[in-house]
């Protein structure tokens, strides 16, 4: 006859066990569901590069860029009843060029995110880095909401930069071939973290867009051209 012990034992193994085979069926029905996000929008308006000291714990002086842009993109598939938030990001990325050679590599980036935002779901804005306001009104137009069709939906225009670009040579004036880039990530209730994907896998579709025109960092504003 078998002890409490080991009926308890045996109760939490079948607890276990129903418990991971639930998790994975919430996971698997994510490969269900379509994904197709887009970017309709995504350019610089205005870039300037400064010299100074990018941050307040900088111990000295050197080159940074500032980069301001416009937004326009539909990540509102990626919103699922199992989708917690979507960590959104944009970089500025260049070639990396060797000291020695001088010539772009065509193998290393340089990358640098200049901005980021987290969009949390209606069952996870409790969650939400807000305002008690903002926290009520964001609850309020999700009420009775299992995924909310605007959620993903970002229109940002002229949009100030949160992180200054920086390189480890303290220079980066007249850089040319910069890009901006959307990222985002996934992050379920129950599964694996997602990031936006090269290809297409089954009904989960690359992410359309999200990649700027090229363009070059100015040269350093000098005192001279400031007065006039």
């Amino acid at each position: 006859m078998y002890s409490s012990i080991v009926r308890a034992q045996n109760s939490f193994g079948f607890f276990t066990t129903v418990v991971f085979v639930v998790a994975s069926l919430i996971a698997v029905s994510d490969l269900l569901t379509p994904r197709a996000p887009a970017v309709g929008t995504l350019k610089t308006t205005n870039v300037q590069v400064v010299r100074g000291r990018p941050h307040y714990y900088s111990s000295k002086k050197e080159e940074y860029a500032v980069i301001k842009f416009s937004l326009d993109a539909d990540l509102s598939s990626l919103f699922t009843w199992n989708t917690k938030q979507v960590f959104v990001y944009v970089t500025a990325e260049w070639p990396a060029t060797p000291a020695v050679t001088g010539t772009p590599s065509n193998t290393t980036l340089n990358q640098a995110v200049i901005w980021d935002t987290i969009i949390t779901a209606p069952s996870a804005d409790h969650l939400a880095n807000i305002g008690p306001a903002a926290l009520k009104k964001l609850q309020k137009s999700a009420a009775g909401k299992s995924i909310d069709p605007s959620r993903g939906k970002l229109s940002i225009k002229n949009q100030r930069p949160k992180y200054q670009i920086t390189h480890p040579s303290g220079k980066i004036a007249e850089t040319d071939n910069v890009v901006l880039k959307l990222h985002y990530n996934v992050q379920p209730w129950v599964g694996l973290l997602t990031w936006n994907q090269d290809v297409d896998i089954g009904l989960w579709k690359q992410l359309k867009g999200g990649l700027s025109k090229k363009f070059s960092l100015p040269a350093i504003k000098k005192k001279a051209d400031a007065k006039v």
